[in-house]
């Protein structure tokens, strides 16, 4: 926050002081974007050295653009008038003149000098270590040069296995090389995890074909008669082939700058400042890597944000009074080789001072390690790996030193009562973007002071949760919050075509009796629009929990998965899961199963929810399938959309010897009287016939356990990456009465959740929790008991099987072709078997090919080509076509208005499904394309990724109606196919990791795979 001294109607200064910032890293940059901020007096001018940008080395493999690396592009400088000097640094700084000189030559005088020099690669004293094909991890020569050595390389190491150590593994591993990790600890990131979360970080890495050497230090690198890099010597003698080594064993502190100029620095590195971050010369300071503080060089970058701000407010404030830094804590929260991985406060706290609850998931790669006091009170650090959701929470309570408001189970399980504790319980100061050193305080203010009304407008004021993004849920509390602390209205619509939330529109619809789409947005939204990705979903969902109609009526509204009556896979292929009620089945129908994944060539699993999956189904076989299916008694298991998927159960008293209930019996009841039924987001349920609890039930929406006196019923649980212990609802109740209330509580649940809401969140939200959920549903407390009832009954009464609907219809038939304009099939992944099982080959982590341009089409070699029937398109949705090897999707939004066509390939990962994505338009009526695989959206007027994915663009061609058919303005196919060919983008074995080399191969967008870009918008995640 600004020092609390300076007023923004005070003059600006005649004369400016010069502040020299010397590096531009991420602490120099932070520097720079906060005294910029705090000098509302306009007194400073700034000028920096910038050798090269340190930051993103890992994604340089990707895009191989040093401007890139600036964190800021050029322009933002210039518009803050702030100088650099590029691949320019100071040699000396002349203390007694008070300038700078800089290897090229320049002389800059400075009042104040801030060195954010950093810290330098070590390199401990091994033998060989300066022979060719030795690198260390640390500037873009390095990387340049690791780059071109690396075309003649096949196997790799790297020496260290902490953060940097993972980061150039991860690095190694894109360039296709075979990566090892020689660390001489017992565990991967040894400062950071315990054993046990080192062995599930470390399992994880090797599922990816990367090695570990632990425990066995390397004596020597080896080279051969050439004097280049051959391989290590290892202490207990044994040497393994290496023709590349990285050495990411530490770093120290860049002081040479301060040797140079005379200020006091440790004979082991670091430069001396005291707790304002000043230097032994009151004009000059150090902040970051190169400050030693406290006798403390801190090796990560928040600590380094703290001092940062510390100087830019001092500078800034005309007061007496100065802002000190009094050390920081050496939590962290990252992502090293798509691994979640973090931990906070007092990780290693011994077992004098401690007590610890340990979460182990080892199926879902999770750990979770949280210390408290003896007595349960305080939370005093933890350790997580798999899964970081929580991270931002968690150490702002740790920061706060508050007691603990629930039990310390809870942030483990989840909260019991129903009730989670807000961010409302956590101070001022307690810090909430740990990446940009964000406090609550600065959120508030944002929204207080700086009149934000947005998490966008407070993002971009504060720069919370533009990192990592981990902190938005609780940036979006305390921004709420504060606007209904202020009186101000908080925007809660269903999206901007909708000026109402998802409950509020339920009800419109319900009372208006509103049938469609149209009659919707034209009744209560935005009149004329065709809605978004976001409540075009909501509103199908919404039309089929109160009417019922079949699914497809309204296809277009749907995402690619209730379109399609199946989930798409990431091969584009789709997978089947038959209803099997309660989990049992017969012999015969087992039989039937096998014989269609065998016809089909289907690739098939047991489901965690007692099914089996029957994968890698081509869209235009799922009909054929399903017939197959539903001949022989099977029905849909709705696995593929918002709706009850599964009600689990354990054999119960039919064949367990403690037993007390017919679990079996009650599950396939209940199962089969709320399939169908769509709701907010899914529903799971479990009936076990005893307190052992063998079907989990207590881990479900809703789950029932025998009792001598009939079942114990529990709500609102789930698992998953933020798994919900249920709560008790009633106690022994009678069957019957177990149907009636569970009626009431879904239905209750459909009518009042928001979109996307699992049960559990909706319960924690809920004012009086689980007691107010029981005055509802048992007493009925609202008078509404009745109406919930009738409500299932008549959903429960229009109940029909949707795959049937399809087999029956021959006009639904058809919309499952591939191709609108051919009887040819394609496959877009290529198949490779596995354990006796054919599966798609995986992704490549990342491509990193350059994209292609519009212009790469030669103009004067196309002509018109004609296509197919215009009744071939449905309005308001895609399709695609086939031109030689060429995909091409085709919209018509308006009957003989809109058109559009764009390459089918969704060019994040290859994925030919553009043509199944939903379409929508933005508060401008600009029309896109939302791609199904990873919901990032596309301008169908221009192909321009509107994702905040800069170098994700798509094809378009010019479309003409002309005699009832559709024609498009193409080149030759032999010139298109060069270019989208879907022979040349399919994903094949040999873009796998292990061979990502450079293959001089082109692609249009230069993908990026989801370790180092978001992958779409959690909010579309239907």
């Amino acid at each position: 926050m600004p020092p609390n001294d300076v007023s923004t109607t005070l003059p600006v200064q005649e004369s400016k002081s010069t502040v020299v910032v010397v590096g531009l890293g991420m602490v120099g940059l932070y520097f720079i974007e906060k005294l910029l901020q705090f000098d509302v007096r306009n007194q400073f001018r700034i000028e920096t050295f910038c050798e090269e940008s340190l930051v993103g080395l890992t994604q340089y493999f990707t895009h191989r653009s040093e401007e890139r690396l600036l964190m800021q592009p050029p322009s933002w400088y210039e518009e803050n008038d702030v100088t650099v000097h590029m691949n320019d640094k100071v040699t000396l700084i002349d203390r007694s003149n008070k300038c700078v000189y800089s290897s090229n030559g320049l002389i800059v005088p400075y009042d104040y000098c801030i060195i954010a020099t950093g810290s330098y690669a070590w390199v401990p004293p091994i033998p060989n270590a300066d022979k060719p094909g030795v690198f260390v991890y640390r500037t873009i020569d390095d990387l340049n040069n690791m780059i071109s050595y690396s075309k003649s390389a096949k196997r790799a190491a790297v020496i260290g296995g902490g953060l940097l150590g993972l980061e150039a593994a991860k690095a190694l591993y894109d360039l296709g090389l075979e990566v090892t990790i020689v660390e001489r600890n017992p565990l991967l990131m040894s400062r950071q995890l315990d054993r046990k979360g080192g062995k599930i970080l470390l399992r994880e890495i090797e599922k990816l074909g990367i090695k570990a050497s632990l425990s066995l230090p390397p004596k020597e690198i080896v080279i051969d008669d050439n004097g280049k890099t051959k391989g290590i010597l290892f202490e207990n003698g044994h040497i393994s082939e290496f023709e590349i080594v990285v050495i990411a064993a530490g770093i120290r502190p860049r002081d040479e700058i301060a040797k140079a100029s005379d200020i006091s620095t440790h004979p082991k590195g670091g430069i001396f400042v005291d707790d304002q971050l000043q230097t032994n010369d009151p004009n000059i300071f150090a902040v970051g890597e190169v400050a030693l503080h406290a006798g403390m060089v801190y090796g990560l970058v928040a600590p380094g944000y703290e001092m940062a701000e510390v100087v830019a407010a001092n500078l800034s404030s005309s007061s007496s009074f100065r802002r000190k830094f009094m050390g920081s804590d050496l939590s962290c929260k990252l992502k090293l080789l798509g691994v979640h991985v973090a931990s906070f406060g007092d990780y290693f706290a011994g077992d004098d001072v401690a007590m610890s609850l340990v979460y182990k998931d080892p199926f879902g790669s999770v750990y979770k390690k949280y210390l408290f006091t003896k007595d349960g009170k305080h939370l005093l650090g933890g350790i997580m790996v798999g899964d970081t959701n929580d991270y931002a929470k968690l150490h702002a309570l740790y920061k706060s030193k508050k007691p603990l408001t629930m039990a310390p189970g809870e942030l483990i399980l989840g909260v019991k009562s129903g009730q989670a504790p807000g961010a409302d319980d956590l101070p001022d100061e307690a810090q909430i973007c740990s990446c940009n050193n964000i406090s609550k305080g600065q959120v508030r203010a944002a929204v207080r002071t700086n009149n934000c009304r947005s998490i966008g407008e407070v993002k971009s004021c504060t720069k919370a949760g533009t990192g990592c993004g981990g902190c938005i849920p609780l940036v979006t509390e305390i921004f709420q919050a504060e606007m209904k602390s202020m009186g101000q209205k908080i925007t809660e619509n269903m999206c901007p075509h909708f000026e109402y939330t998802r409950v509020e529109v339920f009800q419109l619809v319900k009372i208006k009796k509103l049938k469609t789409f149209k009659e919707i947005i034209d009744t209560i939204g935005k009149k004329g629009s065709r809605g978004c990705e976001i409540c075009r979903p909501a509103i199908a969902s919404i039309l089929a929990s109160l009417w019922n109609d079949p699914i497809l009526d309204h296809s277009n509204l749907q995402d690619t998965n209730d379109r399609f009556l199946a989930n798409i896979q990431r091969d584009g292929t789709y997978s089947v899961v038959p209803r099997v009620p309660g989990g049992e089945i017969t012999p015969q129908k087992l039989v039937v199963l096998g014989q269609v994944a065998d016809k089909y060539g289907l690739y098939t699993k047991i489901t965690g929810g007692q099914r089996i999956d029957l994968f890698g189904a081509a869209k235009q076989d799922l009909p054929d399938i399903w017939e197959e299916l539903v001949n022989a008694g099977f029905e849909s298991g709705h696995a593929y959309g918002k709706a009850l998927r599964t009600v689990k159960s354990c054999v119960g008293s039919t064949w367990c010897r403690y037993g007390i209930g017919d679990s079996v019996g009650f599950a396939i009841r209940i199962e089969d009287r709320y399939k169908g039924i769509r709701s907010p987001h899914k529903l799971k349920g479990g009936v076990s016939g005893c307190i052992r609890e063998c079907a989990e039930a207590q881990g479900k929406d809703f789950g029932l356990i025998a009792t001598d006196k009939g079942f114990n019923i529990y709500v609102c649980g789930n698992g998953g990456s933020k798994p919900k212990h249920a709560v008790l609802l009633a106690k022994d109740v009678p069957e019957e009465l177990c149907v009636k209330y569970l009626d009431r509580f879904l239905m209750y649940y459909i009518h009042t959740a928001d979109k996307l809401t699992r049960t559990a969140r909706w319960l924690e939200k809920m004012d009086g929790g689980i007691d107010y959920l029981r005055k509802v549903i048992i007493d009925d407390h609202l008078g509404i008991c009745k109406d919930l009832e009738e409500d299932m009954a008549r959903l429960i009464n229009t109940y029909q099987c949707e795959w049937a609907g399809v087999i029956k219809d021959p006009v639904k038939r058809t919309q499952f072709r591939q191709f609108v304009n051919t009887q040819d099939t394609q496959d877009s992944v290529e198949k490779i078997t596995e354990r006796g099982q054919r599966r798609p080959a995986d992704w490549p982590k990342e491509f990193s090919e350059k994209s292609i341009e519009q212009s790469d089409q030669k103009s004067d070699q196309k002509s018109w080509v004609k296509i197919a029937p215009i009744d071939s398109f449905p309005e308001d949705s895609g399709q695609v076509i086939k031109y030689s090897d060429t995909q091409i999707a085709i919209f018509n939004m308006d009957e003989r208005k809109h058109w559009y066509a764009t390459q089918n390939m969704c060019p994040h990962k290859r994925a030919f499904v553009l043509s199944q994505g939903l379409i929508g338009d933005d508060e401008n009526g600009a029309l896109h394309v939302s791609c199904p695989m990873h919901k990032k959206n596309f301008a169908l007027e221009t192909g321009e990724c509107l994702s905040g994915d800069v170098g994700l663009k798509l094809m378009t061609f010019d479309l003409k109606l002309e005699d009832n058919y559709v024609w498009l303005y193409l080149p030759p196919p032999q010139e298109l196919d060069r270019i989208l060919g879907t022979g040349k983008w399919m994903v094949k074995k040999s873009h796998t990791a292990k061979k990502s080399k450079e293959t001089g191969v082109q692609i249009v967008g230069s993908a990026m795979g989801c370790s180092s870009v978001g992958c779409g918008d959690k909010k579309l995640d239907w």
